[in-house]
């Protein structure tokens, strides 16, 4: 499978020069952004899983790198947070990509009385080596591009990210993850490798890769069914769902008894007292669910409590918890 990245370069070659409807997109709704106009053909090359974009990681951040810009659409919508020229640097290796990209965001500045072309730097380039400066954005992000990569690739990506990124830095990540380990027969498969059917991993090895790669905090913010590999077109012994997972993992260091992962357990204390103190960093009002990361919730469980309840994950995390 040495070809399969040539074999990504090629179909989205062709994605970008007539819309490729059911490729890779779900039907997630795009957001809405007052004063936002998003031209249709960006909208129609819109290849993500999931999205990326969320206001309340978009403060006070003043430069962005976006991986795999494809039609622009994403990047339009981070230079509506980041207003000032180079405010978003979009790189992809693809350059009828970046073609279609500049032409569709000079149609998007016709629309949007606020919005220049020049709020987006665009630069053909590699996710394995991005042509960026080391500790040079604030927040990076991609959609549905990391899980095309084989793991080497894909925490080679990962490491880069982490290069550029500023200490406390976030990636933003929108990818599928599967349910069950991919057959070799259809891990192996670089058109469904490119289709983004085949080379995604399951939940945990994804955050593993986050880890290995260098970052301390990572949330899952959601997760929502993808596709559906049917067992008699692909040759299965069951059906394997694809879900579709929103992260963001933090340039934060990787405390010494391991990293904060949050993927939406809370702990509840429900005591005599108003509150409960664990003595290590968190304090716990009676009756108020706490979101706490995986490894806090396992030290509250090891107590052995009645008066404290934690939560399985629902892997909808929504960024109010502690570590």
């Amino acid at each position: 499978m040495a070809d399969y990245r040539d074999t990504v370069t090629e179909l989205y070659a062709a994605a970008a020069l007539e819309a490729q409807p059911k490729l890779c997109c779900t039907q997630t709704p795009v957001w809405k952004l007052p004063g936002l106009s998003v031209p249709r053909a960006m909208l129609e090359r819109n290849y993500g899983c999931g999205t990326t974009i969320s206001p309340r990681d978009l403060a006070d951040v003043q430069r962005v790198l976006y991986i795999g810009v494809g039609a622009g659409m994403e990047a339009l919508q981070l230079s509506y947070f980041v207003r000032q020229p180079g405010g978003v640097i979009g790189v992809d290796l693809v350059d009828e990509m970046l073609a279609t990209a500049r032409s569709l965001l000079a149609e998007a500045a016709r629309e949007n009385p606020w919005f220049d072309p020049s709020f987006i730097d665009l630069r053909k380039g590699d996710a394995l080596a991005l042509p960026v400066e080391s500790e040079s954005v604030d927040l990076a992000a991609q959609n549905c591009l990391f899980n095309i990569f084989t793991r080497a690739h894909l925490l080679q990506a990962l490491k880069e990210v982490h290069r550029v990124l500023r200490p406390h830095g976030k990636l933003v990540l929108s990818d599928p993850v599967s349910t069950q380990p991919m057959p070799p027969h259809l891990a192996d498969n670089a058109q469904l490798r490119a289709e983004c059917l085949s080379g995604a991993l399951l939940l945990p090895e994804y955050l593993a890769v986050l880890v290995e790669a260098g970052f301390g905090t990572i949330e899952v913010r959601a997760k929502r069914p993808y596709r559906v590999l049917d067992k008699t077109r692909y040759q299965l012994t069951e059906h394997l769902l694809l879900e579709s997972v929103e992260v963001v993992a933090i340039k934060d260091p990787i405390p010494a008894d391991g990293p904060c992962i949050f993927t939406g357990k809370t702990a509840t204390y429900i005591g005599p007292e108003d509150c409960f103190d664990d003595e290590r960093g968190h304090i716990l009002s009676r009756d108020m669910p706490l979101g706490v990361c995986d490894k806090t919730a396992a030290a509250l469980g090891r107590l052995g409590r009645p008066d404290l309840y934690i939560t399985e994950s629902t892997y909808h995390y929504p960024g109010d918890g502690c570590c």
